[in-house]
């Protein structure tokens, strides 16, 4: 299970002098309401430190941003409110250094209430504010509709999916992925560039092989993390046909792994998952990486560090776990439908139950017995977003995409763990994948959430994006 981060929002209230000031006082006790009923927390400033305890000059605008300063790191965002057309040059004063995403959000005017003593012009201020934004190159988020009431549906799923935005940006502005082996030698297509990932604050802890290999042959068997691990597996998925021994050697990779990421710090992994690990040690990685996954930690094969980052941004998009897996195979004669597969690395939350664990078919044709840890089944059907990304050039350019898994059936003779997807539109997506020098793979998470990639994306992350449908950056 994924833990759940509580989010925390700073409130910032705008006002000008000639417009409605008790609207600003309302406003406070709106808002916060609303964060509160949304399952959120806030900071608000002491409502004495300004004239209605808003902004509505340079000066309290230099007011606001000391104290968001002084709350440094208990906020994940800001709610740019404006009961009223508000101040620009105060706003900008606030929040030009505030390094979080920031939500405008501009209250309504109400037929009947258009007399100067009610009138609130916010929908005119709300484009004034933005429009200085841009000037400063300040980034902000704007959603639908343009005016919206704290107290409505509309702003509650406004205030989730901004809350999404935080979690997205926030996490991937630095984070660090660990590389366990070198490129697979038969995939080029799984390239990648470590100076560009670290330009856009993407780090990539490097890990030799050999080295990961060793410190599991020199773990003794019965040591007390490797026999919980060996419980942990058992009670996670279905491994009455594995192997006593086999079972511990899975249980031993996995604790040198989880070591490996307490020591340094990682939020993502991928590994050289054949086929050294199943000649040497007789097992593969797939369940360990199933595991990890339902876990929280975004685990990805055949080091493909670009699936992994597209994972980590959907997990922490959906707050439930994503998988990496291949465009695989045509499902009849529907041009949208593909089987999406992977030999079973994917999250068992994302399946239709439990898995089985057995001795994965590919290895087993030249090594059988060696290949122990493939964790097989269904994906279930949910509304989903794919995505993935290239490094080239320098650039960091992704797509992201939406479809659904649907409940057809595929025959029991297919091994691994795959499902259907529906996407609308496949075949001429597809065509500006393989033109675009996009990888097999595909990262998929649950929900629809590529309106809050794209804003998160492009508007505070910097990345380049490719839309499938027009084919063009």
């Amino acid at each position: 299970m994924i833990p759940k981060k509580k989010i925390t929002f700073a409130l910032y209230f705008g006002n000008r002098g000639f417009m409605p000031e008790s609207l600003a006082l309302e406003a406070r006790k709106e808002v916060s309401k609303a964060v509160v009923d949304a399952g959120y927390d806030y900071l608000i400033m002491d409502a004495q430190a300004t004239r209605n305890g808003s902004v509505e000059t340079r000066e309290e605008g230099r007011i606001y941003a000391r104290w968001l300063k002084e709350h440094e790191g208990e906020f994940d965002g800001v709610i740019l409110s404006m009961p009223n057309f508000g101040d620009e040059n105060g706003a900008i004063a606030a929040l030009e250094e505030c390094g979080k995403p920031i939500l405008i959000q501009a209250y309504p005017d109400e037929i009947g209430k258009m007399g100067f003593e009610h009138r609130r012009d916010a929908y005119c201020g709300k484009l004034s504010i933005e429009d200085v934004f841009h000037q400063y190159r300040v980034p902000f988020t704007a959603l639908q509709p343009h005016v919206v009431h704290p107290s409505s549906k509309t702003f509650m799923q406004n205030l989730r999916d901004f809350a999404a935005i935080c979690r997205v940006v926030n996490g991937m502005k630095k984070f660090t992925i660990g590389c366990f082996g070198a490129r697979t030698t038969a995939f080029k297509t799984v390239r990648f560039d470590e100076i560009t990932l670290q330009k856009y604050g993407i780090t990539v802890e490097t890990f030799d092989l050999s080295e990961l290999i060793h410190r599991v042959q020199r773990m003794s068997d019965d040591r007390p993390e490797v026999t919980a691990k060996r419980q942990v597996f058992q009670d996670y998925t279905n491994c009455c046909h594995v192997p006593d021994e086999k079972l511990t050697v899975i249980s031993k990779l996995s604790v040198v792994l989880d070591e490996y990421m307490a020591e340094y710090r990682m939020q993502a992994i991928s590994i050289r998952c054949w086929d050294e690990i199943q000649s040497i040690l007789g097992v593969s990685p797939c369940v360990i990486l199933s595991e990890l996954n339902d876990r929280g930690i975004v685990a990805s094969c055949e080091i493909d560090i670009c699936t992994a980052i597209n994972m980590y941004a959907l997990q922490l998009a959906a707050e439930e776990p994503a998988a990496c897996l291949d465009w695989n195979n045509n499902y009849g004669d529907d041009p949208d439908k593909v089987i999406l597969f992977h030999c079973g690395p994917v999250a068992q939350s994302l399946m239709t139950g439990k898995g089985t664990v057995t001795d994965h078919r590919m290895i087993a044709k030249t090594m059988p017995g060696c290949g122990w840890g493939s964790n097989e089944g269904r994906i279930r059907s949910f509304p989903m977003t794919y995505s993935n990304c290239i490094t080239e050039d320098g650039k960091l350019t992704f797509y992201m995409e939406e479809g659904e898994f649907t409940e057809d059936v595929i025959e029991e003779g297919y091994f691994g763990c795959a499902g259907v997807a529906r996407i609308p539109g496949l075949q001429k997506k597809l065509i500006t994948l393989g033109r675009g020098g996009f990888r097999h793979h595909t990262a998929v998470g649950v929900g629809h959430v590529k309106q809050i990639l794209q804003e998160a994306f492009k508007y505070y992350l910097g990345y380049e994006i490719l839309d499938l449908e027009a084919g063009a950056c």
